[in-house]
């Protein structure tokens, strides 16, 4: 297996430090709203990657954690006049009901930057005994970035360049414009905790190395995040956490691709800023899934209306192969063309985690399932099952075919389910008459509206044509 490690810039073998298990933490979200699009590129990476790692037998061990207090947070409260839990307590509800409907698995584990204050001073004085840090006039504790040699290694960038074209804020109280807080003295009124520096809180950064210690040990196998987080927090991380313990903090570092809305950055000030509920109020959530699995995790993504249609017609080839297939009826087969299939996929996954290769491996897949459902029915069952395993290795295709290809609770129906029943009985009606002129009328007139009819020995079926 290789995978790009964004520390070294190409892709490397994958070797785990203890055989058979993956220690892997990816930083989560700062609950102070509700989670957007771009908050869902990485949830869906990354629960692709430990789905597949799992796949291939590992024992992952997941960590994202939750940023629970920070200015953000402190301000959104006052804005609401609400309690800081419970305004944390709410955004957490809500990214777990936004995760289980893109059908994201819960992570190991979760934890809060609250519940790791003490493990998070405990390395701020580790490093303050090692001068990388030092307490300042005003309660803040800082870092000493000057100290670390490796500062800028993620991003390979050189810290006097840094220091030209950075925008830092103006701090009398530090040493050098670069230095970054460790520890924030509380103002008056706000939420903090007891230090040797006085009452505060925890800055961003320190936050990730402390719970990411605590969790996976002093050394790691994969730290992943989105695109954004590589500098300056992922850069911190690395400083703060190798200065304190003197080893080596990840071996592969693992950063998603950026979203973009209809080819431009996504952001509130152009109006195209969207939250992951909005998306699932409007869109079915595997097809929203689907757009997010089809490009490579490194790639960036274009979310649009024309994009999310092809999401569906993908979903649909999928799904109307495995259309009349019973599932429910195990068989065998001596076809090796399930086993070949199988190579492809894990070829693909293997190459950094290739999903548009993959789903390519599955497209064909599909092809063989239609190809063999008139004349093997046996070879059907074992390949659709192969298509339905593999797909679920993705997160995708674990929907009956008949609710796909219906639509989604999320799509407008152009009749209601009952009136649609009620034309297709009367189409049976005119058949059974020998009406055929009316029975055509009526099934030319479902299809003006994207209805189409299936007609079966078991009866008679219908998709919307929108779906397909």
């Amino acid at each position: 297996m290789q995978i790009y490690n964004t520390l070294t810039r190409r892709k490397e073998p994958f070797t785990p430090l203890v055989a058979g298990k993956v220690s892997m933490y990816v930083c989560g979200m700062t609950v102070y709203d509700y989670c957007h699009l771009g908050h869902a590129r990485v949830m869906v990476a990354f629960d692709v990657i430990t789905r597949y790692l799992r796949e291939r037998g590992y024992d992952v061990n997941y960590v994202r954690n939750i940023t629970d207090i920070d200015d953000k947070i402190l301000k959104r409260a006052d804005e609401n006049q609400e309690s800081i839990s419970a305004l944390t307590e709410r955004m957490i509800a809500a990214m777990h009901e936004d995760e289980a409907r893109l059908n994201v698995l819960p992570p190991s584990h979760e934890p809060r930057a609250t519940g790791h204050v003490d493990d998070i001073i405990a390395m701020i004085e580790t490093l303050i005994d090692k001068g990388f840090a030092y307490p300042a006039e005003n309660g803040d504790v800082y870092y000493r970035v000057r100290r670390f040699a490796d500062y800028g290694k993620l991003n390979n960038r050189q810290l006097d360049d840094m220091r030209a074209g950075a925008r830092v804020d103006v701090d009398v109280h530090k040493e050098d414009p670069l230095d970054f807080v460790l520890w924030k003295a509380a103002k008056p009124g706000e939420a903090s905790w007891h230090s040797p520096w006085g009452d505060g809180r925890p800055g961003w950064h320190i936050e990730c190395s402390a719970m990411s210690t605590c969790c996976l040990g002093e050394t790691f196998d994969i730290h992943g995040g989105g695109p954004d987080l590589t500098f300056p927090h992922h850069e911190n991380e690395i400083a703060q956490s190798e200065a304190a313990t003197g080893k080596t903090y990840v071996n592969t570092w693992m950063h998603a691709g950026a979203v973009r809305v209809d080819q431009e950055k996504m952001s509130k000030s152009l109006g195209n800023f969207f939250t992951i509920r909005e998306v699932l109020a409007e869109h079915d959530p595997e097809v929203v899934r689907y757009l997010l699995v089809a490009s490579h995790y490194r790639s960036a993504i274009n979310y649009s209306l024309d994009s999310l249609s092809e999401a569906r017609k993908s979903l649909t080839r999928f799904y109307t192969a495995l259309d009349g297939v019973n599932l429910d009826v195990s068989t065998e087969s001596d076809d090796p063309a399930g086993t070949h299939y199988r190579d492809r996929f894990t070829e693909a996954m293997d190459d950094d985690f290739n999903t548009p290769e993959a789903l390519a491996v599955l497209f064909d897949l599909a092809r063989d399932v239609n190809r063999a459902k008139s004349d093997a029915p046996e070879k059907a069952r074992a390949l659709a099952a192969e298509l339905k395993q593999l797909g679920g290795v993705l997160g995708l295709l674990q929907q009956s075919p008949e609710a796909f290809l219906k639509g989604s609770q999320q799509q407008n129906l152009p009749l209601s389910e009952s009136a649609i029943n009620a034309k297709i009985a009367q189409r049976q009606a005119a058949k059974a008459n020998k009406d055929f002129a009316q029975a055509d009328a009526i099934r030319d007139e479902l299809a003006s509206l994207g209805i189409i009819l299936k007609d079966s020995r078991e009866g008679t079926t219908w998709v919307l044509e929108s779906a397909s």
